[in-house]
């Protein structure tokens, strides 16, 4: 892995470009490209235009994109690293990370979350931490190649939405 200078990309190997997302990378065609990665990871809404340029606007924040020579310039993969600091340290997170159906098995999700880690600790964090659901076997086999280590935990959720 190394960083592309003058361009924020990391190039993976040859064949595979990573970047993070900056405010004037928000575009209607990179809307399109989430709009299409995202309902492969949850039926979740999609965001707009205006939620996706917020989310990237977020220092903390950070939206990694993978391009590939064979996609057109489309992205073909994404990971949003997101932290905050407490009083107790910076804790970072890897969320929605997504990898299209027709580029899986090429090692994008594996470089994806290889360049967090480095992202985050190059940030001052550290661990990262993650969630996936069991069904997602895949996803978990590589969370685990990848040295993370599953947590016994409770975690809780309130829907204030219901409220």
């Amino acid at each position: 892995m190394r960083v592309l200078a003058g361009t924020g990309q990391i190039e993976y190997n040859s064949r595979m470009h990573i970047a993070p997302l900056t405010p004037a990378d928000v575009t209607a065609d990179l809307l399109v490209d989430f709009h299409r990665l995202l309902p492969q990871l949850s039926a979740d809404p999609l965001p707009s235009f205006d939620q996706l340029a917020e989310i990237v606007s977020v220092p903390t924040t950070h939206v990694l994109v993978v391009r590939v020579p064979d996609a057109n310039g489309a992205i073909v993969g994404t990971l949003t690293l997101a932290g905050y600091r407490t009083p107790t340290g910076l804790h970072v997170w890897i969320e929605d990370v997504v990898v299209d159906a027709a580029h899986r098995g090429h090692g994008i999700g594996e470089a994806l979350c290889r360049a967090a880690v480095e992202l985050a600790a190059a940030q001052g964090a550290n661990s990262v931490n993650l969630t996936s659901r069991p069904s997602r076997l895949a996803a978990n086999q590589l969370y685990a190649k990848l040295g993370f280590v599953r947590r016994e935990t409770n975690v809780y959720r309130l829907d204030v939405s219901a409220a």
